[in-house]
């Protein structure tokens, strides 16, 4: 099975969902990668503030931040590149990874669902 890789800026914890000021497309985008790894791709995802070491290990994750820190987040998989600057949808990450499983059902994860104690995010 295929590996997705999401390279993304620093956030308050490992998922960004956390804090009272909740993105809602962070809290899609972490039901999506529940989803997947459910279904088999491996998902790992690396913050810049907590896994600076994994960006400086991937010259094509280099060179975009290079253009700026506005190409985060950056997805890939199997190390090459499918998405600069946004969050891919459900349907977006099936179709990169060649997937033949319907986007159906979507897990629901709770806002504030993060390691955060209350007041750290």
């Amino acid at each position: 099975m295929s590996k997705l890789d999401v390279f993304e800026p620093a956030m308050c914890c490992a998922t960004g969902v956390c804090g009272v000021d909740v993105d809602p497309a962070l809290v899609q985008f972490s039901a999506d990668l529940q989803w997947l790894a459910e279904h088999g791709v491996e998902v790992v995802r690396h913050g810049l503030g907590h896994d600076a070491a994994s960006f400086a290990a991937n010259p094509e994750v280099v060179r975009e931040l290079h253009a700026g820190m506005d190409r985060l987040p950056i997805a890939t998989v199997d190390g090459r590149i499918i998405s600069v600057g946004v969050y891919p949808s459900r349907a977006q990450l099936i179709q990169k990874l060649g997937l033949k499983i319907p986007a159906a059902e979507k897990p629901h994860i709770k806002a504030g669902a993060c390691s955060c104690k209350p007041g750290e995010c």
